[in-house]
């Protein structure tokens, strides 16, 4: 074959080697690959025009040609088994994330479902013009015991945001619809600066009106050494000052500090925490973005050994149930409903019923039964401290 041919050939194989990598490296991306499978495809495509170069041009027998292929694929393959194993086993730690429970296991007036009930008939009751709820996850089933108990019996869908009057969106959005004028009442923590910076913006003034008391708690892998921590100890960690278990108590691993998403219920209590310090940044993971870019997301809690996580103790407890991660002390007080209750756990703090000037005439009566003892007993039942 004359040079010109074979120049020809190359440049356009090369050119279709390339196409296709490009093609290939796009689908990996927005399949979630990024890390690992991009990459990977670019090497193959790299090493194919290497290949074709080599074949074309070079004086290379066909026999170390053949052995330099098979070995390199042989070298893809392992690393592909290896990356399976590896994830697999990172899907097999638990995770704890905002998402991580079933609503519909505390859907009011559902048969089997776990939402609490009084023993007695509501002494207050709505029929019609009902108020729109919506709120934090770690929330949702006490005011579905709320509306279980006041409410119509009738199919609340906990994620149809248009069809159904009590939902759950978390914190952030429901905060932004609260805003926005599109339901009456939300059950969160208080507000983040963002939140109020918003609410001030459209004109909007939130009024919170407390209804039960809950802890911020931290917890571990189980087979952490370490029990407790002080509130300078996590704002160390979370400032980046301490960056190794060993600098409280524990064994010399890396401190995987993981966080929330700005403006969750959970990441605005540990910036309340933090005071005058400075987050450091957390894990993340890129993911597929609309408009056709990546954009990297703080990464759900894995169950590391070295890994600290944090939420609140309803969540992480009651619904969770995650007997593969161990709750700390903090300042030496563990979080359950006594140290809640007595106010002897150091990050407690109330959680709140938000409204935002509704003209609904339902709200300010069902707000006073939520505070009656009723109501209050409904808080207790759930799983929650309640305020009175």
């Amino acid at each position: 074959m004359k040079l010109t041919t074979r120049i020809i050939y190359f440049i356009i194989l090369s050119a279709m080697i390339a196409g296709a990598g490009y093609i290939g490296a796009i689908i990996t991306a927005f399949a979630g690959g990024l890390q690992f499978y991009t990459p990977l495809v670019g090497v193959i495509a790299v090493f194919l025009i290497v290949l074709l170069f080599l074949i074309l041009f070079s004086k290379l027998r066909k026999k170390t040609l053949k052995i330099t292929t098979i070995s390199f694929f042989s070298l893809v393959v392992v690393s592909v088994i290896s990356y399976w194993s590896y994830n697999a086993y990172i899907d097999s730690l638990k995770m704890v994330t905002d998402r991580g429970i079933d609503l519909y296991d505390y859907q009011p007036f559902e048969d089997g479902t776990n939402v609490a009930s009084l023993e007695e008939e509501a002494s207050y009751h709505i029929a019609d013009s009902l108020p729109t709820l919506d709120g934090a996850t770690a929330l949702y089933p006490v005011y579905s015991a709320f509306a279980q108990a006041v409410y119509p019996e009738r199919e609340y869908d906990p994620h149809t945001i248009h069809n159904s009057e009590v939902v759950s969106t978390q914190t952030d959005v429901a905060y932004n619809r609260l805003i926005d004028g599109e339901v009456d009442i939300i059950f969160v923590a208080g507000p983040s600066t963002g939140q109020e910076g918003k609410a001030d913006r459209a004109g909007v003034e939130l009024e919170l009106t407390p209804i039960g008391r809950e802890a911020f708690v931290f917890f571990v892998n189980a087979r952490n050494p370490v029990d407790e921590l002080s509130i300078d100890e996590v704002r160390g960690i979370y400032s980046g000052e301490i960056t190794n278990w060993t600098g409280v108590g524990g064994e010399n691993e890396a401190i995987r500090a993981f966080q929330r998403p700005a403006d969750s219920g959970s990441q605005t209590a540990l910036e309340n925490l933090m005071e005058n310090y400075s987050l450091t940044e957390p894990p993340t993971e890129d993911v597929a973005g609309g408009m056709g870019g990546i954009i990297s997301e703080t990464a759900d809690y894995h169950n590391h050994r070295n890994s600290l996580g944090y939420s609140f103790r309803y969540f992480s407890t009651e619904m969770v149930q995650n007997g593969d991660i161990k709750h700390l002390e903090i300042e030496g007080i563990y979080p359950d409903k006594e140290s809640i209750a007595d106010d002897s756990y150091p990050i407690s703090s109330e959680f709140y019923i938000v409204t935002a000037g509704t003209e609904n005439s339902h709200v300010d009566d069902f707000i006073e039964w939520i505070l009656s003892e009723q109501g209050q007993k409904l808080v207790e039942r759930s799983g929650y401290v309640p305020v009175n």
